[in-house]
């Protein structure tokens, strides 16, 4: 199944189409708008604001696609305190979601991989088949990884996660910001993994 990769702007996070799904909301309405009518359901990472910044207007155009977000992160949608919309002088989206996530879910043909450290409800999302990961802000396709110092963040949450990733097979690694790896996506979950156990950060 082919990745649709819609790039972040600025600071707002990168979104794609993968199927039905759409991951993440921090692309314009205008960059989405191509792929409105293939649009069923859209699940969010995590609730920070560059994620969730235009939810309402792109859910309203695609014609109501289910919400969906893991059950820590819920709140944070509408809660600026979680969501840190305050933090970019903007108001969070005033909707909630549809469907609260666990892990091991599966969505789309999507399994949800519960990640904390960057928030409290943070989530990967993993095609096997297809060896392709939605990292979020987990984990980033240059040996990066989120940041753990926002409220909600855990420094031991996070290297548990990113080595939870770690022993999966990745050759497509799809971030929360910057370019894709579309191939040995692995190796830039394992760099990231090395610099949290060696704390080279």
């Amino acid at each position: 199944m082919p990745v649709e990769w819609i790039p972040g702007t600025g600071y707002f996070s990168n979104s794609y189409v993968y199927g039905s799904v759409l991951i993440d909301t921090g692309a314009t309405p205008t960059a989405v708008e191509p792929y409105r009518d293939d649009i069923g359901t859209i699940v969010l990472t995590h609730c920070h604001y560059d994620h969730i910044a235009h939810l309402q207007e792109i859910r309203d155009m695609c014609g109501d696609p289910e919400i969906c977000i893991h059950e820590l992160d819920a709140p944070g949608i509408t809660e600026p305190s979680r969501s840190l919309s305050t933090m970019f002088g903007e108001r969070g989206p005033d909707i909630g979601p549809d469907v609260i996530l666990s892990e091991g879910d599966e969505i789309g043909g999507l399994k949800v991989i519960h990640t904390p450290g960057h928030t409290p409800g943070g989530i990967c999302l993993y095609d096997a088949e297809e060896m392709v990961l939605f990292s979020g802000d987990t984990v980033f396709a240059d040996g990066a990884f989120g940041r753990f110092d926002f409220p909600g963040g855990s420094l031991e949450q996070l290297s548990n996660s990113v080595k939870k990733l770690s022993e999966l097979d990745v050759e497509g690694l799809c971030p929360g910001h910057g370019t894709p790896a579309f191939s040995k996506g692995r190796r830039h979950i394992l760099a990231a993994l090395r610099a949290l156990n060696t704390g080279y950060f």
